[in-house]
């Protein structure tokens, strides 16, 4: 099949968005189908153009592992403010389609969120050059943006309702990463016999399990510390301040044997390390800001339980951060700050402990029983969470249900399930 996919985020970002189009795209293309991506020039997130990247009129492009990455212009703009990104987002959409014209007619298009213009991006072509069009929806907006405050609910809000539920109306098929989610995209357009999901997952050779006194033993002069992580986006949606909130508790209790990473960068980094500054919790809290995905294992290989937390709202009850699988992968154990669909994997899976969104003194209260229970720690990361997630979230296996979803769409045969019944490559091979 000739696939093009578009995506607002690609490596080299290392958010989850560019993670799973990436690890679906090269997977694809080992299959021997017609890979190409249309992306923009990585800039996230200070909207300036990294190293070897260069914003301009042409297209860049290149082959990376058979997939065929085009980078179009867009106006460059830091990940904050509502009217700059916007204008960085439409500016990618212009160029977007003007390049997808000019390809070759390709079988099926994918377009991905997080945010809308991506997915009309996909839908002009889907007009423009007759081909079938699968919406990816991994965040539900403009939900997600007046969650975090970068938006009021008011006329230009109910504008992208209207957007959204026209989207889902108009796309070919709906894939999105939680039955909670898909059931939100249902309620909102009739659109549930086109509707499927494919959940986020992690690569298992990448994750791999890892000792954690790894580069860290402990002597009399440096006894070893706990190591806390957060690994990924430092972003409005993840009420980061808890962290800074806890390790103030901490210190005030006399808990000198833990430490915090917090590894990623965004819209809030800034105003998370003055804070730690004021505080003086510089020797307790260390940034590390943006590292290249490569190194994720590693860090995560060298800390002993993972964070995640996002803000206290129903609206995150429907996600299931990518990072939790990688966690899992490599268990460690993970503290989580998300209820619904997060929240009920960790239990199920035995992965780590739940405290509620928001509160310090309930991140407080579960890290110390991980950090001073060494048979919970022990039971938290025997490996039974790595075997509960490796058939159904194992990255190979959900490109593979991906994959099966545009042939069928592409074949006009109808939506396969992305619950069962989704042939192995063994099975049937790819066309």
């Amino acid at each position: 099949m000739r696939i093009l996919f578009l995506t607002h985020y690609f490596p080299p970002e290392g958010n989850a968005p560019a993670a799973r189009t990436w690890d679906h795209c090269v997977r694809w293309a080992r299959e021997g189908h017609d890979v190409t991506v249309i992306t923009c020039i990585p800039n996230l997130p200070d909207g300036e153009a990294y190293d070897g990247f260069q914003s301009t009129w042409r297209n860049q492009q290149e082959v990376i592992e058979d997939v065929t990455v085009i980078r179009v212009w867009s106006w460059l703009a830091p990940n904050r403010g509502v009217f700059r990104r916007s204008c960085h987002y439409a500016s990618y959409v212009f160029s977007a389609v003007r390049t997808g014209l000019f390809l070759k007619r390709p079988d099926v298009v994918i377009a991905t969120s997080p945010h809308l213009l991506c997915g009309y991006a996909g839908l002009f072509l889907h007009w423009l050059r007759r081909v079938p069009f699968v919406l990816e929806i991994r965040d539900l907006w403009p939900e997600s943006i007046a969650v975090v405050g970068a938006m009021q609910r008011g006329c230009l809000y109910r504008v992208l309702e209207l957007m959204e539920v026209r989207l889902y109306k108009s796309a070919t098929h709906i894939v999105t990463v939680t039955d909670a989610m898909r059931d939100e995209i249902a309620a909102k357009a009739p659109v549930a016999q086109r509707l499927s999901v494919v959940p986020n997952g992690v690569d298992l050779d990448m994750f791999a399990p890892a000792d954690s006194t790894l580069n860290r033993q402990s002597t009399p002069e440096n006894p070893r510390q706990f190591v806390l992580a957060y690994i990924g986006t430092v972003g409005l949606a993840h009420g980061l301040e808890i962290v800074v909130e806890s390790v103030d508790i901490l210190r005030q209790r006399g808990r000198d044997d833990i430490r915090v990473l917090i590894v990623g960068d965004g819209a809030v980094r800034h105003d998370l390390e003055q804070m730690v500054q004021e505080r003086g919790l510089a020797d307790r809290i260390r940034f590390t800001g943006r590292v290249d995905r490569q190194e994720v294992p590693q860090i995560m290989a060298t800390s002993d339980a993972m964070l995640i937390h996002l803000l206290r709202d129903d609206l995150f009850r429907t996600v299931v951060p990518s990072k939790v699988f990688e966690a899992m992968a490599m268990n460690r154990p993970v503290l989580m700050g998300v209820p619904g669909e997060s929240s009920d994997l960790i239990e199920r899976s035995q992965a780590g402990l739940f405290f509620e969104s928001g509160s310090a003194e309930s991140l407080v209260e579960q890290l110390l029983r991980l950090v001073d229970d060494s048979s919970l720690y022990a039971r938290l990361s025997n490996g039974f969470a790595r075997q509960s997630i490796a058939q159904s979230y194992n990255r190979d296996r959900l490109a593979e249900q991906l994959w099966q979803i545009l042939k069928n769409v592409a074949n006009e045969v109808g939506p396969a399930s992305a619950e069962g019944g989704l042939a192995s490559r063994e099975e049937e091979p790819a066309c």
